[in-house]
């Protein structure tokens, strides 16, 4: 494999390296793994069109994640979001004996939940711990609108149940 079929310099060390992560991540604000790595994957598309911008100085992993915050946030505004509803349910692989007692598996299905504007922001404030006005400055919108998205979604995990919430947000903020 030649240097120009790697891509740029430094670009296939960064996926190698910050991929995993970068799923975690998709995962996190999309709340399904597979739109997660979908989601990485099509901000790895537009950082390496950057990234001439972006290496050696810049923050890739930095811009990568930002790029996913604005296309989930986009995400939910759309009407459409590429699922088609079937007469009948897909069936099963198998139960898994754990799923009730794990926490984990709680808090991933409680944040896919939400909408996916409030599961951005609550991941950005909680997760990510950012103020509401890096959130608003980040996702260009107003702190008025963090302000009532975050607390819609701490309603919304209000009534899956106390455990969970624990779990999930700050114990003052609830």
């Amino acid at each position: 494999m030649t240097a120009a079929s790697r891509g740029p310099e430094g670009f296939a060390e960064f996926v190698r390296d910050r991929y995993p992560a970068l799923v975690r991540h998709g995962a996190i604000l999309t709340g399904d793994p597979g739109h997660g790595e979908d989601l990485a994957q099509e901000a790895l598309v537009k950082t390496y069109r950057a990234w001439h911008r972006l290496h050696p100085d810049g923050n890739p992993e930095a811009y990568t994640r930002r790029v996913m915050v604005r296309a989930a946030w986009r995400a939910g505004r759309r009407l459409w979001r590429r699922e088609v509803p079937t007469e009948a349910p897909p069936e099963r692989a198998g139960t898994d004996p754990y799923d009730g007692t794990d926490t984990a598996h709680m808090v991933f299905q409680a944040l896919r939940s939400l909408p996916a504007q409030q599961r951005v922001v609550l991941v950005l404030r909680y997760w990510g711990g950012r103020s509401e006005q890096e959130i608003a400055a980040e996702l260009g919108c107003s702190v008025g609108t963090v302000k009532s998205r975050v607390s819609r979604a701490v309603a919304a995990l209000r009534r899956v149940g106390g455990p969970l919430l624990d779990a999930l947000v700050p114990t003052e903020v609830r």
